[in-house]
């Protein structure tokens, strides 16, 4: 009994809340709410919704080309520290901090005096030497006549012992005065020895004092050479820098650097590439020189142009990339040793491709699109298949077609078959570098009801932003 009274309790309940609904209804909805969407309001004209504002370019045939794009930093071709190669006072600096001097050009001099008279001295010591040489000489050339005489000597006592051995065998002399042209000729043998020997020792000390000389002259030409070094050079042409020794300071021999001089015409930038892009950089590098360019920093500055010059034989494995450099002219010195800048390697030149700028592009759930905008001002979505980017413009491989409108700027609002109004006096905002699409002329588009608009009027959401997320309904 108290089941049956339960449900009949609960049944009386659900009969009046219907009731209650029932009788609701014809008061809920507002005037002209009844309608259904899209039909003819009280007067008998569609809603329609406003235009949306949007910026628009035309896409482009153009040659784009493709780079690398990396942070580099300029470095002198070269860097020489000019040092002191005599111990010295200077009495001279010939030059001005910051200067451009040129290779060989005098920056510094040292105190000659004490080297001069040095050489001075060498100077007496060498002509002393050579002096010695020609006495030494002159009694060469005489034991050398002393020689010819003896030889000449043991000649004729040779004939005498010859002519008195022969009389003797014949009783023609006495046996002693043979004996005597014998003696005669043992005492000539031993002079031409002795005088033989005379001319060796001679020419020994001839030889003794030629080197002698020969060593005073090295010195003579070494103390000249220091004197030499008195005068100091640039060893380059370029900039010099902070003057790191006085006038009146005394320096050593490789033991302080007087000014650095950097070569800065030309000059290097040094920038890296990752890794994976390695084969890349060969492969093109195969086909002829790289071109690099940078831009100095600086209101009005024009681009330089350089050469690719160095690829490192090791790839960084601290930084996964490897080094590379560039050479450049720098005749007006824009680029300066130290400076960090942008750089971009360029590969290649993709030729007479369509391009759009770069904001055009937009990622959604089904990939990259663009929104193309008709003769009529109506948007739509166009799938594309974007290639390369460079100076703020994207190639399109795939999908549009050169003459074509797509929109810049305002595709958040965009939905398609949405009719647009091109804002007026303003031209796509720029991506990176001007140029990027042509901006279209600011004239308003025909307005047209917009299909697929809801009743409330509120767009509905078809593609995504460039975040891959679906853009939100205006609120």
């Amino acid at each position: 009994m108290k089941s049956s009274r339960g449900t009949t309790r609960s049944l009386v309940l659900l009969f009046i809340a219907l009731g209650t609904a029932v009788a609701c209804l014809p008061g809920c909805n507002k005037p002209g709410e009844n309608r259904a969407a899209g039909a003819p309001a009280a007067g008998g004209a569609p809603k329609a919704r406003p235009p949306v504002p949007v910026l628009t370019a035309v896409a482009e045939q153009a040659d784009i080309p493709v780079e690398l794009r990396a942070l580099g930093s300029v470095e002198p071709i070269q860097s020489s520290p000019v040092h002191p190669q005599i111990t010295g006072t200077i009495t001279e600096v010939a030059f001005r901090e910051g200067d451009m001097v040129r290779a060989g050009q005098v920056l510094f001099r040292l105190d000659r005096r004490p080297l001069e008279a040095t050489l001075r001295q060498l100077q007496a010591n060498l002509a002393r030497d050579e002096a010695q040489v020609r006495s030494t000489e002159a009694q060469t050339q005489n034991t050398d006549a002393q020689v010819r005489n003896a030889e000449a000597q043991l000649k004729n006592a040779e004939s005498q012992a010859k002519r008195y051995a022969n009389l003797v065998a014949k009783d023609l002399v006495a046996r002693e005065e043979y004996d005597q042209r014998a003696t005669n000729l043992d005492t000539a043998r031993a002079a031409l020895d002795a005088t033989r020997a005379a001319v060796l020792s001679s020419r020994a000390t001839q030889d003794v004092s030629r080197a002698a000389a020969e060593a005073t002259k090295a010195t003579v030409e070494n103390a000249k050479l220091q004197l030499d070094y008195t005068v100091v050079t640039a060893p380059v042409s370029g900039q010099a820098g902070n003057l790191l020794a006085e006038k009146g300071d005394l320096v050593k021999i490789n033991d302080a650097t007087l000014v650095v001089i950097n070569q800065i015409q030309p000059i290097l930038v040094r920038f890296a590439v990752p890794e994976p892009r390695l084969p890349e950089v060969q492969r093109y590098r195969g086909t002829g020189t790289l071109k690099v360019r940078v831009t100095p920093s600086g209101a009005g500055v024009q681009p330089r142009e350089g050469k690719l010059v160095f690829l490192d034989n090791t790839v960084d494995k601290a930084t996964g990339t490897i080094a590379l450099k560039a050479e450049f002219d720098n005749a007006d010195h824009a680029l300066w040793p130290g400076q960090f800048i942008d750089v971009s390697l360029i590969l290649t030149t993709l030729e007479k491709v369509v391009v759009v700028p770069a904001q055009a592009v937009q990622t959604g759930q089904q990939g990259p699109y663009v929104f193309v905008v008709d003769a009529a001002g109506v948007a739509s979505v166009r799938p594309v298949t974007p290639g390369a980017t460079a100076a703020g413009r994207t190639v399109i491989e795939k999908g549009l077609a050169a003459g074509e409108s797509v929109v810049t700027d305002g595709q958040l609002r965009l939905t398609p078959g949405a009719t647009v109004i091109r804002k007026t006096g303003l031209s796509s905002p720029p991506a990176g570098a001007a140029g990027s699409g042509k901006p279209e002329a600011g004239t308003a588009a025909p307005v047209k009801p917009e299909a697929g608009a809801g009743a409330s009027g509120n767009p509905a959401p078809a593609a995504a932003d460039a975040g891959g997320h679906s853009p939100e309904k205006p609120r």
